[in-house]
């Protein structure tokens, strides 16, 4: 997968959209970037480490329940500059799983809480939704797609941001968390 780096937040605190030099840039939102990108670009309070690591054990729930291919677009007050908008931290995280579901899956009590938004959002810090690829047509695969990206591509107040996207694939994982207990070790961005 190529990806590119997470774009600095514009003056507003928020994600650029698009590259305002480049306009008709494929490169552009969701920018599809490594899990190690969004830790190490965001780790920089006790706050948000908290929030990572909710979102990390999330992915392992998923990962655990044999949900490792798909993508996860992330959002929210957590890739935003919330302590300078808002002045505040960021108290979880927006995440649409885009998933494909595994042959053999059984939904059961272990594992009926990571598609529930209550609770995984108590469990995790993470406003989950889930999408799941196999059972959609490819119209409704672009309804959907076009539903979240109108959703997440501006604030309440009508400002236009872009937002993240990250494989689900479990292979960066390892690597993200080792990242996160060395910033959680820091106090510090690495």
């Amino acid at each position: 997968m190529t990806t590119v780096a997470i774009p600095a937040w514009n003056v507003m605190g928020l994600l650029p959209p698009i590259d305002s030099n480049i306009p008709t840039s494929p490169d552009r939102s969701p920018y599809r970037v490594s899990l190690k990108d969004i830790v190490m670009r965001f780790a920089t309070t006790p706050e948000r480490r908290s929030v990572l690591t909710g979102f990390l054990k999330y992915r392992q729930a998923l990962h655990q329940s044999g949900f490792t291919s798909g993508f996860q677009w992330l959002n929210g007050s957590f890739a935003e500059d919330v302590e300078m908008i808002e002045k505040r931290p960021p108290q979880d995280m927006d995440v649409v799983t885009f998933l494909h579901t595994p042959e053999h899956f059984i939904l059961s009590d272990v594992n009926i809480g990571i598609f529930k938004n209550d609770y995984a959002k108590s469990s995790f810090c993470v406003d989950a939704y889930i999408v799941e690829l196999d059972e959609l047509s490819s119209d409704q695969i672009v309804i959907h797609s076009a539903y979240w990206y109108s959703m997440w591509s501006h604030r309440r107040n009508q400002a236009w941001k872009g937002f993240l996207q990250i494989e689900l694939d479990p292979a960066e994982d390892t690597e993200a968390i080792a990242w996160l207990a060395q910033s959680e070790t820091t106090g510090a961005k690495l």
